[in-house]
């Protein structure tokens, strides 16, 4: 008997994985990227919360899907940021079933605890992902399950529904008891990691929306770096450390040139199609941010073309230029 459980990397999901592993059940653990997950790279802390239960590590890549159909035209709408949490785990539902018959799955698990969340996790709102996934009956989550109505797992005696959870609401004394119990080391501490789900970043979204076409190349252009709009519509992304920069640098988007300079400071990347006054404004605030050792005109490479500046500009003039 073979499982799939939409896995996040979080407590939640590693202890409902566990509760069906130690029912003589295979897990697959499998990781949705929408491309909207933290900025910093969890593959290792995923892949080590599945060693610790004994799950297979998988993931689905559905960030040009998740664009096109959820993204901007969520049936149930938004949370309070640009969340559509609930469309959104629908599709990941949706997916999840699709991989079914692949992986030789017969049904899946979630971690998803009643009353947790208020938006995505209330009962009306845990039926409506199931009618949006159309997994009716296929969707098990063990850690609420026993106030929840049984599922094909439960009722076909795949699991024992007396040895899942029946936690509601969001205290997590529970769930701290069981990840004492199963000896668990290193796991998270709950919390928001969906970008979407914060105001900062959603303001960047809206900002991108309004100017340009949303793709699936422009996601790590919204995850680094200061992002600013300049007066003729251009937009210029300075990085904000040495971790920014090395990222910045290896972004390929046909909308945005590189800018570099022999100085010590940011990478930056602006609007393929900035007006020349917007170029000229960006590179005196790219020297605002440069290491202030130098006097007199600078020279910037923005992509193939070179331009001179002075730096008579201050980072409280790019302030007024944030998004």
């Amino acid at each position: 008997m073979k499982a799939i459980a939409l896995f996040s990397g979080g407590l939640d999901s590693t202890l409902a994985m566990k509760l069906i592993i130690d029912q003589g059940i295979e897990v697959i653990a499998c990781n949705i990227n929408t491309g909207f997950g933290s900025t910093k790279d969890r593959l290792g802390h995923m892949k080590n919360m599945c060693e610790q239960v004994g799950a297979e590590f998988r993931s689905v890549d559905i960030r040009d899907e998740y664009i096109q159909e959820v993204l901007f035209s969520p049936k149930y709408g938004y949370g309070k940021n640009f969340n559509p949490c609930i469309d959104c785990h629908g599709k990941m539902f949706e997916v999840a079933k699709r991989k079914m018959e692949e992986w030789g799955a017969s049904f899946l698990i979630s971690g998803e605890v009643l009353g947790q969340r208020p938006m995505s996790q209330n009962r009306e709102s845990l039926d409506k992902v199931l009618n949006l996934s159309n997994c009716d009956g296929l969707l098990l989550r063990p850690m609420s399950a026993q106030s929840l109505e049984p599922t094909i797992a439960e009722l076909e005696g795949w699991v024992d529904r007396e040895k899942l959870e029946n936690i509601v609401g969001r205290n997590r004394d529970r769930q701290m008891e069981l990840a004492e119990s199963f000896g668990l080391k290193d796991y998270e501490a709950p919390g928001g990691g969906c970008l979407l789900t914060d105001e900062h970043f959603s303001r960047k979204i809206r900002d991108f929306i309004a100017h340009d076409t949303f793709e699936v190349a422009d996601i790590p252009t919204l995850k680094y770096g200061r992002q600013l709009r300049l007066p003729d519509g251009a937009k210029l992304i300075i990085g904000r450390d040495a971790d920014d920069n090395a990222i910045l640098k290896t972004i390929e988007n046909r909308k945005y040139i590189h800018i570099d300079t022999d100085l010590f400071g940011p990478h930056s990347l602006i609007s393929a199609n900035a007006s020349d006054s917007d170029k000229m404004l960006a590179a005196k605030l790219i020297l605002a941010y440069c290491k202030q050792n130098f006097e007199g005109p600078q020279v910037l490479d923005f992509g193939e073309e070179k331009i001179t500046a002075v730096c008579d500009l201050s980072r409280k003039d790019a302030t007024k230029y944030f998004i």
